[in-house]
């Protein structure tokens, strides 16, 4: 092999490698992510840049393909298409961005960064470098973002060998004096193994095993349990009624995941309930592209799937408290994160409904993820998923 054809088929198959590293799903492991823009900023022509980003976005999701066959108890194809699509618009934006002019790539790698983190690019914005921040400079909060993104920008320039010094230096520090994110005071989230069924069983048993589980934290002393996405089905007045009248008389305060459902689609929300009564607390920003948001159905004049609410809600109230609400595909993303650390929440809840990723590290990135934005603005965590 030629020392022109060698060169690019070492940085895919590096880049490939620090896409599967850094996102396997342990936090320690997201710095090797910031190996990408060193391996695409030494791309020669704009096609290696091209295959130098799929090759690292196709590693960091490679659990996807499976994932959507069991979503859709199909076969291995339709997982495969939407794979690719994905990667679409990572591969895309750090084509055209690339160039030879060294002068210019570090404010290339700085477009590149901003538009994989907001829509509509960062729609699919998985796998991003700088979510790294969290595990490099935690509790440094806008500060260690900032210095995550300079020093992403450095790594794709010449001087790249001694900022990615600094960056194992910092790395090193951070492991070997890490503590997880804490649990609020009172605050507990509850990991279920109820497979599929959930949110799809709705019957009155269901429920009361929820409930029981339920009070029976609340007899250690929790009084703010979190349950996974999806865990009440669909939100109806029968469903308040039920969890009012198991809740009366206490002072339990549980946030879960449900559904609510109208003639023209479906929000993917959290209600609050308590014994004064539920309410939806947050409604999804971003959920889940191709399986749950469905925007082209509007073109065909026809109705359904889940509602993007973008930028609403980014801070919901729950009691004295201020959260910071994510779902399931908003933990792999970057704005809705952002954008509710804007506004100081006191904590942050993440929650998933992860049946079908089972045999994938989905839900481990997922987690991976929520813990190295709460370790950054240094926030207590409280996480809750079914498998």
């Amino acid at each position: 092999m030629s020392r022109n054809c060698l060169q690019p088929v070492l940085l895919i198959i590096t880049a490939t490698a620090a896409g599967a590293g850094g996102w396997s799903g342990h936090p320690a492991l997201l710095p090797v992510a910031l190996a990408f823009p060193t391996l695409w900023s030494q791309a020669r022509t704009r096609l290696a840049a091209a295959l130098v980003a799929g090759g690292y976005f196709l590693a960091a999701s490679s659990g996807l393909p499976q994932g959507v066959m069991a979503f859709y108890s199909a076969d291995l194809w339709p997982g495969l298409l939407l794979w690719l699509l994905a990667s679409a618009s990572f591969v895309a934006v750090h084509a055209v961005l690339w160039t030879k002019r060294s002068g210019v790539r570090p404010l290339r790698q700085l477009a590149a960064i901003a538009l994989m983190s907001v829509p509509p690019f960062g729609i699919t914005g998985w796998a991003h470098p700088v979510t790294a921040a969290g595990i490099l400079f935690p509790e440094w909060g806008w500060w260690g973002l900032a210095a995550t993104t300079i020093g992403l920008m450095g790594l794709a320039t010449r001087m790249w060998p001694p900022i990615a010094i600094t960056f194992a230096s910092f790395w090193l520090w951070s492991a070997t004096n890490w503590i997880d994110p804490k649990l609020p005071d009172g605050w507990q989230g509850v990991d279920l193994a109820f497979g599929r069924s959930l949110g799809r069983d709705a019957s009155i048993q269901r429920h009361l095993d929820l409930i029981a589980i339920v009070k029976n934290l609340a007899s250690g002393g929790i009084r703010n349990v979190v349950l996974p996405e999806s865990a009440l089905g669909f939100w109806t007045v029968t469903t308040n009624r039920l969890w009012l009248r198991a809740l009366r008389g206490t002072n339990i305060t549980v946030i879960a995941g449900a559904a609510t459902v109208d003639a023209n689609g479906y929000d993917n929300v959290l209600v609050t309930l308590s014994a004064d009564g539920g309410r939806i607390t947050y409604r999804e920003r971003m959920p889940v592209p191709g399986s749950m948001w469905q925007p082209w159905r509007s073109l065909f004049g026809e109705t359904g799937g889940a509602r993007a609410r973008f930028f609403a809600n980014p801070i919901v109230t729950i009691g004295p408290s201020r959260a910071a609400s994510l779902i399931c595909y908003e933990q792999l993303i970057v704005w809705p994160l952002l954008q509710s650390m804007l506004y100081d929440p006191d904590l942050i809840i993440a929650v998933g409904n992860g049946w079908w990723t089972k045999g994938t590290s989905i839900v481990a990135v997922q987690r991976a993820s929520a813990v190295a934005w709460a370790k950054l603005f240094a926030k207590p965590l409280v996480l809750s998923f079914n498998t």
